[in-house]
């Protein structure tokens, strides 16, 4: 009889830990993959990103608009709500988003008319009245160097006016040009305005179907994160999306009222000072006001080149009353609108600036405020987060920096 008996085979043991974790490596590999792929071919990637987000771009700003017009039409909702009670009559809920909605966006489009019809008109004729003064101003600039230079004979200001004269025949020939080249650059902007148009239009559709479907969208987002979050974090997760949502919405919004004031306000100024090109001015330092710590400079430096060339005297009092007019703004409507709504620090929002404004111009300089104040704030929650884990507080770490002081 045989004493050792032939062993069994082994069998595959399935393992649901093993299994997953070569699930995540193979995930991680293939996402590295990509981004390898991704940074190597830059060039590629970034026309990539362009055409992705030219053609997702009426449903980005679709969303975006239905988010900034999201308190206006909660605001009407509300109030009709409460019109509905005293009446003592009862209204389904769609038919009454419908009329928040529609009250919405007539104020708007209505607000667009109004400005299309009566501020864009007078903007053209500025713009207009500018471009024919141009060449009176050339020849003011000239005298005044010439007067310049008899007056003080040692002074040698023949680079300006060599530079003037040829600057003239350049901007000449440029209008020649563009005049030969009319009828294609008429035919490109029509097409360009017929694209324009249907982006508009899908933009609008895109947003109201937005705040139509606000809570079925709310309730198919939140059934995904209790779906792929742990329960004990839903709570945390609510918290941190409410104060993201507050600290972009509020920036934004107070952002664009303190502007829209500060805009009224330098047209006001202006036409009462009897400054020159009041609207066009106005509307340059209501629009780049949007941009913290380095609007006011941007918005002011076209307005005083534009005025230097009719009156200096002129150009000083529009310098003035912008400045004092930035200083309300920074010591008085700011703080009274925007409070303390992003929490950042000034050298934080000079870096949210720049990098905002490398990458998307002058929209990535008044985004990338909001975007870096919640980077900062989801940061700082892993930070405590992390020191919580390792028991350490805020007044230990604060010791450390007195120590280190007192040895300094």
């Amino acid at each position: 009889m045989d004493q050792n008996p032939a062993p069994k085979k082994q069998r595959f043991i399935k393992n649901n830990q093993y299994f997953t974790i070569c699930i995540y490596a193979g995930v991680m590999v293939l996402i590295a993959a990509i981004i390898f792929k991704c940074v190597i071919d830059i060039d590629k990637t970034k026309a990539w990103l362009r055409q992705v987000i030219g053609m997702l771009s009426p449903f980005i700003l679709g969303a975006l608009l239905a988010y900034v017009l999201n308190p206006m039409m909660h605001m009407f909702y509300r109030g009709i709500g409460r019109l509905c009670d005293r009446l003592h009559f009862k209204l389904k809920h769609g038919l009454h988003t419908v009329l928040a909605i529609l009250i919405t966006y007539v104020i708007v489009v209505g607000f667009v008319v109004l400005t299309l019809l009566y501020v864009f008109p007078e903007i053209a004729k500025n713009l207009v009245d500018f471009v024919n003064y141009l060449p009176t101003a050339y020849r003011t600039v000239l005298d005044m160097l010439s007067r310049l230079q008899k007056r003080f004979p040692n002074l040698d200001i023949s680079m300006i006016r060599d530079y003037l004269a040829d600057a003239m025949p350049e901007f000449a020939s440029y209008l020649q040009n563009f005049a030969t080249n009319m009828v294609p650059a008429l035919y490109t902007i029509s097409m360009s305005i017929v694209d324009w148009v249907v982006n508009l239009f899908i933009t609008l559709i895109v947003s109201v179907y937005m705040l139509y479907d606000k809570r079925r969208i709310m309730h198919a987002s939140w059934r995904m994160i209790y779906a792929f979050l742990p329960k004990k974090y839903i709570s945390a997760c609510q918290e941190i999306l409410a104060e993201c949502n507050r600290l972009f919405s509020s920036f934004v919004v107070g952002k664009f009222i303190d502007s829209l004031i500060i805009g009224v306000l330098c047209f006001i100024l202006m036409t009462i000072l009897q400054l020159p090109y009041a609207l066009l001015i106005s509307l340059i330092v209501g629009v780049t006001n949007m941009i913290p710590y380095f609007g006011p400079f941007i918005g002011a430096a076209p307005g005083i080149l534009i005025i230097l060339f009719i009156s200096p005297l002129q150009a000083f009092i529009f310098a003035v009353m912008i400045f004092c007019l930035q200083q309300f703004d920074g010591l008085i409507l700011g703080p009274k609108i925007l409070g303390d709504s992003i929490g950042l620090k000034p050298l934080w929002i000079i870096f949210a600036i720049t990098i905002g404004g490398k990458l998307a111009g002058l929209i990535g300089m008044f985004l990338g405020v909001p975007v870096v104040a919640i980077l900062s704030y989801l940061f700082d929650l892993y930070l405590a987060h992390r020191l919580t884990r390792k028991e350490i507080s805020d007044e230990m770490v604060e010791s450390v920096l007195q120590k280190m002081e007192l040895d300094d």
